[in-house]
């Protein structure tokens, strides 16, 4: 699985442990919505980027989203788990300055945009659909402090 190295990043929940763990409850979704749930599931797993899970801690539904093309995008209702994290309060740096920073260089390296997220790993989060329980290998878009990480 390509991505970015642990050593330079690895995107890691802090979950207050006053809050307890929430499974939500499955939502169900009409057989347009699960073929599109399902078709983004394999593609999910042809990519590595999850896996299916047994014993989870938290749970949390998926949500779909139409695009302008009228194809639906798969989301996370990471709602309840948010709530549980503390606010990273670390300072997003100015994109301006790093392009000036990296001016007279030799060497670029930059990380793949179109799915940068997933590039990053990350501790284990769950969700649920009609086909399973999977758990997230990288850093999936809609988590707390997510922007900070990538």
């Amino acid at each position: 699985m390509p991505g970015i190295n642990l050593a330079v990043a690895l995107h890691r929940l802090y979950v207050d442990l006053t809050f307890s763990p929430i499974k939500q409850k499955k939502r169900l979704f009409n057989d347009e919505k699960n073929i599109a749930i399902k078709e983004e599931v394999q593609t999910l797993l042809k990519a590595q980027v999850i896996h299916e899970l047994k014993f989870p801690a938290w749970i949390a539904n998926v949500v779909l989203v139409k695009k302008p093309n009228n194809k639906w995008r798969m989301c996370i209702d990471f709602t309840s788990l948010k709530k549980a994290c503390p606010k990273d309060f670390y300072p997003l740096p100015c994109l301006g300055h790093l392009v000036d920073g990296s001016a007279g260089h030799e060497v670029f390296d930059f990380m793949d945009t179109s799915r940068g997220y997933h590039q990053i790993r990350m501790t284990l989060e769950d969700f649920i659909t009609e086909y399973g329980l999977y758990c997230w290998k990288v850093m999936p878009f809609g988590l707390k402090n997510a922007e900070a990480t990538y």
